[in-house]
């Protein structure tokens, strides 16, 4: 039986991440993962895959967008796609990025066992490989960075070829006529644009009123009128009852309604944990009613050497807070004294203008009775965006009434995504809008309204 200081089960943006980490710090470290592909859902089925599909169809859109380009003097007839190509190239990608996993292993000393791990004992993992052999693996720590699964409703099953996941929304071999998606959150509204984009007559049908459950009305009114100028169509405050062969079935307003002949349905509902087939029970480790695996503020489970990261645990499913975590433990066990400030954490949507939101939202600093100023500015007053016809959105600054510290910031835009960090630095520092609206912006630039928004929180903007 092989023995190492760290086993770390899940090879995702946590896990591989991690592994990294520890065989960087000095430690004997293995990495187990059930695939043959490291990095995980956002590598593989998720994150990766859905931005090469958006950036490729966000092209294919504005070439074919006759109205925009006749703005600009430019002629581009008949312009076609090749949906093989597309998928092709979004493979090749995954499968690039997969070989950089396993050179940085190799350079770190990181052993990596393809297979599904279990726990025998506190200290034992069992491997149970694609070939059905099994191995053993001793180790003084070890963690659980297994990730999510999509979620479903309890009606309906998905079949990942009419009734689709994520994973199968990212493989589809023809542009459906006809695609209903359930849930206008983050997933939804992404795979919804990619094929709207190509084609496709999208519907969404979502259980709340808004758009992006838990953001400001603002932002999410914002964007679903963009969206909809864009083709999609969204069935708001309805309740998705079933799904037959041809039609998806729901309730609104105390009415039974269904849409007719639909090709595919993505089931967008959100992820849950994956903690199923661990052997938890063999450590005495339990879940959560969400599935989910309780940790301390050191990542540590109930079970004094085990560990647990990224989407098993509590807080928002996202790559980049998995993959701080990661590096968080394995400082921790290094003996370091490091925390995470998880509201400087981003989350994007990159639908078209994109999302991206850090820190407070209205919502939460009234629900904290916490007194607030907002600064906004809308990019109808940016010049760089004017020149380049981009002038959809704003940029949104919350701050301290009394203190002028920023709380909080949101930002739609086609390069918020981008854009956002200037804000998450700032709050690292404890900056105030002031700090920002006196710092020179270069003109022109997307982020001169950031220092405008920051200019109107703190005292008044000068190009509004």
């Amino acid at each position: 039986m092989k023995e190492f200081d760290i086993a770390i089960i899940g090879g995702g943006p946590a896990g591989y991440v991690t592994a990294i980490k520890a065989g960087q710090s000095g430690k004997s470290v293995v990495c187990i993962d059930n695939s043959q592909m490291l990095g995980g859902t956002c590598l593989n089925v998720g994150c990766i895959p859905s931005k090469a599909l958006l950036n490729i169809t966000d092209k294919y859109s504005e070439m074919s967008s006759h109205e925009l380009l006749n703005k600009f003097g430019l002629k581009c007839d008949n312009v076609t796609f090749s949906l093989d190509q597309m998928m092709s190239y979004k493979n090749q990608t995954i499968s690039d990025l997969d070989k950089g996993i396993k050179g940085l292993f190799k350079k770190n000393k990181v052993e990596y066992i393809a297979g599904k791990g279990s726990f025998l004992n506190q200290n034992t993992v069992e491997v149970i490989k694609s070939d059905g052999n099994t191995e053993q693996i001793s180790a003084k720590n070890i963690i659980i960075s297994t990730g999510s699964v999509p979620a479903s409703l309890p009606n309906i099953h998905i079949d990942e070829k009419r009734i689709v996941s994520s994973t199968g929304a990212l493989s589809l071999q023809t542009v459906p006529k006809n695609m209903v998606v359930i849930g206008a959150g983050v997933i939804g509204l992404e795979m919804g644009s990619i094929w709207s984009r190509l084609g496709s007559k999208v519907t969404i049908i979502e259980y709340t009123d808004s758009v992006l459950g838990g953001s400001d009305t603002d932002i999410s009114s914002e964007i679903q009128k963009i969206l909809t100028k864009q083709g999609m169509s969204f069935i708001m405050s309805a309740q998705v009852t079933g799904v037959d062969e041809i039609s998806v079935h729901y309730k609104k307003d105390g009415k039974d309604l269904s849409i007719a002949d639909v090709d595919i349905v993505l089931v967008a509902v959100g992820r849950k944990a994956n903690t199923n087939g661990l052997g938890l029970e063999k450590i005495g480790l339990q879940t959560n009613n969400k599935g989910q695996i309780d940790v301390d503020k050191q990542f540590k489970t109930a079970i004094s050497n085990v560990y647990a990261i990224g989407d098993v645990i509590q807080g928002p499913m996202l790559a980049h807070k998995a993959s701080e975590e990661g590096i968080a433990l394995i400082e921790i066990l290094c003996g370091k004294n490091v925390h995470i400030n998880y509201n400087t954490i981003p989350n994007i949507v990159y639908t078209k203008p994109e999302i991206a939101i850090i820190g407070k939202t209205e919502k939460q600093l009234e629900s904290e009775n916490i007194n607030y100023k907002v600064g906004k500015f809308k990019f109808t007053g940016n010049s760089r965006a004017k020149a380049i016809g981009e002038t959809a959105g704003f940029v949104k600054i919350l701050v301290d009434a009394k203190t002028d510290e920023i709380l909080g910031a949101a930002i739609i835009n086609n390069v918020a995504g981008e854009m956002i960090h200037e804000i998450g630095v700032a709050m690292e520092f404890r900056a105030a809008s002031e700090d920002i609206a006196r710092t020179s912006h270069a003109h022109p630039t997307m982020s001169e309204a950031i220092k405008e928004a920051m200019l109107a929180a703190h005292d008044k903007p000068i190009h509004s």
